[in-house]
């Protein structure tokens, strides 16, 4: 996922071979178009021999048939700039198929789709990814270990943060290949809600809440200030 430069392969790729030079078509003189008379009609139509080319092959050759080309499959090594992103493309030149009449080969142009990442997602130079933490590290705060592109960084969590807060770490996120400053990488936080308790956990928790009620809103206010808004809410509507 938009690492620093690398290499890719791009296989089967047509490359057209050169043969024998042509030679010029006796029936035009190389025009490429003959007068044909058609009663008191002069009409100027392509030469039947050389289709318009104005040269022809005498003695084709059994592989390229005339063409003056053969078609070959040839491997390609391709160097991938960091920073790359899907519909980007990169040109090889003179790697296309060879010009028609000894002229210059074309280029190779190969497009860029950046494959789907199991931990962070892209928004041009931004990446996002989400980190899950524990309820113990949200209430209390903690440390944890982020994964980036130039490796492990501590991603400090204080105490109190709800899910869904967003960390932002500058500078660790796509480098852009035409230049500029390093984006950055936003890190949002999921407070996991642990699963399958034993009892002795469960009674922790229930004594945890219980003592928690005591301080009133003061240890959820967002929770209490939701149930005023939906009280008032039923009193206007005189449920």
């Amino acid at each position: 996922m938009c690492r620093p430069s690398c290499s890719a392969t791009v296989a089967a790729v047509p490359v057209l071979r050169r043969a024998a030079s042509p030679k010029t078509c006796d029936t035009c003189g190389g025009h490429g178009q003959v007068r044909m008379q058609q009663g008191f009609f002069s009409v100027q139509q392509t030469c039947p021999r050389c289709h318009g080319k104005g040269s022809i092959i005498s003695d084709p050759c059994g592989s390229c048939h005339g063409q003056g080309r053969v078609q070959q499959h040839k491997t390609l090594s391709v160097k991938v700039p960091a920073g790359v992103d899907t519909g980007d493309r990169i040109r090889l030149s003179g790697e296309g198929e060879a010009g028609e009449n000894g002229g210059p080969s074309g280029d190779l142009y190969v497009q860029v789709t950046v494959k789907p990442h199991n931990i962070f997602s892209r928004e041009d130079n931004t990446l996002f990814c989400e980190v899950p933490i524990s309820f113990v590290t949200a209430a209390l705060g903690g440390e944890l270990e982020v994964p980036t592109l130039d490796g492990k960084v501590l991603l400090k969590i204080p105490a109190g943060t709800q899910t869904g807060k967003m960390f932002r770490m500058r500078g660790k996120g796509v480098k852009p290949v035409r230049g500029g400053p390093v984006g950055d990488l936003l890190c949002r936080v999921l407070v996991e809600t642990p699963v399958h308790l034993t009892d002795e956990q469960k009674e922790l928790l229930r004594k945890l809440e219980t003592s928690m009620k005591k301080g009133g809103s003061r240890h959820s206010p967002q929770s209490s200030s939701w149930l005023d808004g939906v009280k008032k809410f039923f009193e206007g509507m005189k449920f």
